[in-house]
């Protein structure tokens, strides 16, 4: 299957990168609009037309600043966006002499194909998941948890990581932390405006009474600057969810390409599958991780399709094998003794992996596999032509 770093795929999230920051640019826009036309219905007694120029005028006035404010937000997340990240998951860095399984995986792995290494973080959770972030090659992160280490063989592992670092070689990574930051501001301003007009108590300070200062189109114009602000709100929201979902079958079939092991990645799509959500993540970070259980509506609003499409896509297009849904044992206790009474395997540096011993689940209806048009697979990787 010859979709890893598929260059169509790239060129695609480079433009939507630039697409996105334009994006927040206008939406910072419409708030300010907003919020200008709100100061002019509260200061005046003016007809519609009256305010909605004057508060144009303000725009015109404030783009500058707002302008500047805007990019001052670009520069703080850019450079800050994985303080904050590690803040939300606990990520901590890590080394060979601090985990050397997973970084031996990660280093092969680049090796193998002549990438450079992204830096390796863990962090301490029973979820099973892993995400990549980054804006830059020097930035470049991938965490993985320590409940994903414990649960999943070294070929699982691999995968994983293999599939994370398909999403930093295609750019996909880039783009979902833009989309973060403009979800970020957007809501940060809104919810700014919100704030202040609950705080006044929807009440109008100032010489006039209330009622002349409801008076012309002072009313409509608040309700038209309140409806500009919940746009622009919900269309923060709407960006993420119109990125592609295909990044997750490419990620899937670039980590293939990197291991030659179809197999080992739906086995470790069935172990995160329902397993992978992060406590005190951000909904914005779970839509970086391998999988988002918190997904719902049938799919409608995901971000990622469901683990069973992927699986059938690896099936058909890798020539895979699904083992269906996989049940893992309980999490053992350090004190815990086996009911054969003999003594438990000394675990390694995380944890014993679950291997492939956990049984198939009874498993649901599968769904349809995607098409090859829905996946968009090409005859050229990163590393160049495939041969036969």
């Amino acid at each position: 299957m010859a979709a890893y770093g598929l260059y169509s795929h790239i060129q695609s999230n480079r433009r939507r990168s630039v697409a996105l920051l334009i994006a927040l640019f206008l939406l910072v826009y419409v708030l300010v609009y907003a919020g200008a036309l709100t100061a002019e219905a509260l200061s005046i007694n003016a007809d519609l037309d009256t305010l909605m120029q004057r508060a144009w005028s303000d725009l015109v006035s404030a783009a500058p600043l707002a302008t500047l404010g805007t990019a001052v937000w670009i520069v703080i997340a850019y450079f800050f966006h994985q303080s904050m990240i590690d803040a939300l998951t606990g990520g901590q860095e890590v080394t060979r002499a601090d985990a050397p399984r997973l970084y031996n995986l990660l280093e092969n792995l680049c090796i193998s194909r002549g990438i450079a290494m992204p830096r390796l973080k863990l962090t301490e959770s029973d979820a099973l998941n892993a995400f990549a972030t980054g804006m830059s090659q020097k930035q470049y992160a991938i965490t993985v948890t320590s409940g994903l280490l414990d649960r999943l063989d070294d070929a699982e592992v691999e995968s994983v990581l293999g599939h994370e670092l398909t999403h930093i070689r295609n750019g996909d990574v880039r783009m979902m932390v833009i989309a973060v930051i403009i979800a970020g501001a957007i809501s940060f301003f809104a919810e700014l405006f919100f704030r202040l007009w609950f705080y006044n108590g929807f009440g109008f300070r100032g010489g006039r009474s209330s009622d002349d200062r409801r008076g012309g189109g002072a009313g409509l114009a608040i309700v038209i600057a309140i409806a500009l602000i919940v746009v622009a709100y919900v269309l923060s929201f709407v960006i993420r969810l119109a990125l592609s979902r295909s990044r997750e079958f490419l990620a899937d079939a670039g980590s293939v390409e990197l291991t030659k092991n179809p197999d080992a990645m739906i086995s470790a799509l069935r172990k995160i599958e329902g397993r992978g959500a992060l406590p005190g993540a951000t909904s914005a970070v779970m839509e970086m991780c391998v999988d988002n259980p918190r997904e719902g509506f049938g799919e409608l609003f995901d971000t990622h399709p469901a683990v069973e499409r992927r699986v059938a896509a690896l099936v058909k297009f890798a020539g895979g094998h699904d083992p269906g849904p996989i049940a893992l044992p309980p999490q053992p206790q350090q004190d815990e003794v086996p009911a054969d009474g003999q003594e438990a395997p000394a675990p390694g540096p995380w944890g014993s992996p679950a291997g492939n011993d956990a049984g198939a689940a009874a498993g649901e209806r599968p769904l349809p596999p995607p098409s090859a048009a829905e996946i968009d697979l090409s005859d050229s990787g990163p590393w160049g032509p495939h041969r036969g």
